[in-house]
């Protein structure tokens, strides 16, 4: 792989004109930084509030002259602010004049927000958890796919930026194609796929900050020609951090999923997605109890071996919904490690047809109206 030099990209930056100045980016030092890992490319551009806009052209091109760069497999570029005492402050202005009633509030224009992504995708569903290790990225994936077999068309983001699971899970390896400045979504189990884990080798290690996730986050959202969706499933990472508040600021979610475990320190965690979620005003569709219980395949004795039933009174406990239990299977695992999701490769077993109730629920309340966004038409499933 060509090896991507810091200062021979920083030169490409140089055909970039300041709208201000009329100076290249690069001597208007408006180039904070460029970071690169495994051909993998963020750079960060000075601008303040009130230039926003006029920058937003500005970072779209320098996104496209990066991409375009030997050895650069994927690039973006972040607006940044400008460092507290990088200027000076601006001499006290003399009070506005009153404005009289009926002319707005007096505080100005208010600024402008960037576009939301993901416009032409009628709802978007994140599956959530707490804390790692509850299964999420596995109910995720066969929840997507039983979506797919009821007759919508379906997109799977995998936005845990750090810990990639879908290539392993969907059986992909490759990396997408690029037409013009967008990359093409994978298919594999009738859906379009996108994770990072497809630009990066699986051993790699992301160590990014918070900055380069939001960025290949929002260009795996922005700058992947997804097409028209009846639904998009995002495959939340872990926690309540980055990629959480990126998404509920820049798509119109349309609710949240929350995965759990019945053990009460799975609860915990699940407890603090919830609060998440309602605190950036993103509707909450329902909690999942995944390992629910054990079903001995040789003598059908069950087992609740983390406990049964906690996610259920957790959500009476929270007025949120119950969507449904998955059972501890071997199938399911085996299925997943393989790259053949189980609701798809056997969906007559008993995993199968938990994923395929849990879809038909959650597309009920999606369809019905529960935290559905927008206008858009609805889409009966028979």
């Amino acid at each position: 792989m060509t090896k991507v030099s810091p200062d021979a990209l920083r030169d490409a930056l140089r055909a970039i004109k300041d709208p201000a100045t009329g100076r290249d980016i690069v001597a208007a030092g408006l180039v904070e930084g460029i970071e690169v890992r495994d051909g993998l490319v963020q750079v960060s551009l000075l601008t303040d509030r009130a230039k926003a806009a006029a920058m937003e052209p500005v970072r779209q091109e320098a996104a496209r002259i990066l991409s375009q760069q030997p050895g650069v497999t994927n690039a973006t570029a972040v607006l940044t602010a400008h460092k507290p005492g990088a200027r000076p402050a601006p001499p006290p202005q003399p009070a506005p004049p009153p404005q009289p009633a009926g002319h707005g509030h007096g505080h100005g224009p208010a600024p402008q927000k960037a576009p939301m992504l993901l416009p032409d995708v009628k709802a978007i569903i994140a599956v959530a958890s707490g804390k790692g290790g509850v299964g999420k990225s596995t109910v995720a994936v066969n929840l997507a796919v039983s979506l797919a077999r009821q007759g919508l068309k379906v997109g799977l983001l995998d936005a845990d930026i750090y810990g990639p699971s879908l290539p392993r899970m969907l059986g992909l390896s490759r990396k997408p194609d690029v037409r013009g400045d967008k990359m093409i979504p994978l298919q594999a189990w009738g859906l379009s796929c996108m994770s990072i884990g497809f630009l990066v080798d699986e051993e790699t290690p992301m160590v990014w900050r918070g900055p380069m996730v939001m960025g290949a986050l929002e260009q795996m959202m922005g700058q992947v020609a997804w097409g028209a969706l009846d639904v998009m499933v995002v495959d939340m990472p872990p926690g309540t951090g980055d990629a959480q508040l990126t998404m509920a600021q820049r798509v119109a979610l349309t609710g949240a999923v929350i995965v759990s475990t019945p053990q009460d320190i799975a609860l915990i965690d699940a407890r603090r997605g919830v609060r998440m979620f309602e605190k950036t005003n993103v509707p909450v569709l329902g909690l999942v109890e995944n390992m629910s219980f054990f079903c001995c395949p040789n003598c059908g004795h069950t087992s609740n071996i983390f406990g049964h039933g906690g996610a259920k009174a957790e959500a009476a406990r929270l007025g949120a919904e119950f969507l449904g239990e998955i059972p501890l299977l071997l199938d399911i695992r085996t299925a997943a490690d393989a790259g053949t999701p189980i609701a798809a490769s056997a969906p007559g077993s008993e995993g199968a047809k938990a994923y395929d109730a849990l879809a038909r629920r959650v597309w009920a309340k999606v369809n019905g109206g529960a935290g559905a966004r927008g206008s858009g038409p609805r889409i009966s499933i028979t």
